[in-house]
């Protein structure tokens, strides 16, 4: 999942945190979430994996990853607006690798 947005009101620990983790971390996807953001600590764009749920028990599988995503993301405890929520299947990516014929 990839959550684009804006944070709203950060107060100065909620700045030193995300400058931190922002120099640390990177752009991965993890469980937890990471975030990457602009300079101004105005702009995110939180990066996070939600294994899917087990086959046949959810009927709409984007919506339920798009809960437990904003869920990791609000876990962090920062102010924001979710601007847009983007979801890739990571089940229906194939790689293709050099040198091997198809």
């Amino acid at each position: 999942m990839t959550v684009r947005g804006t944070f709203t009101e950060l107060d100065g620990t909620s700045r030193a945190a995300l400058r931190t983790a922002s120099e640390g971390f990177g752009a991965s996807f993890t469980e937890a979430g990471t975030f990457t953001c602009d300079s101004s600590l105005s702009a995110f764009t939180f990066r996070c994996q939600v294994p899917p749920p087990p086959e046949g028990e959810v009927a709409d599988e984007e919506a339920w990853a798009a809960q437990r995503a904003t869920e990791a993301l609000e876990a962090h405890g920062h102010p924001h607006r979710v601007l847009r929520l983007a979801v890739t299947d990571m089940r229906g990516i194939r790689i293709r690798r050099k040198g091997r014929s198809r």
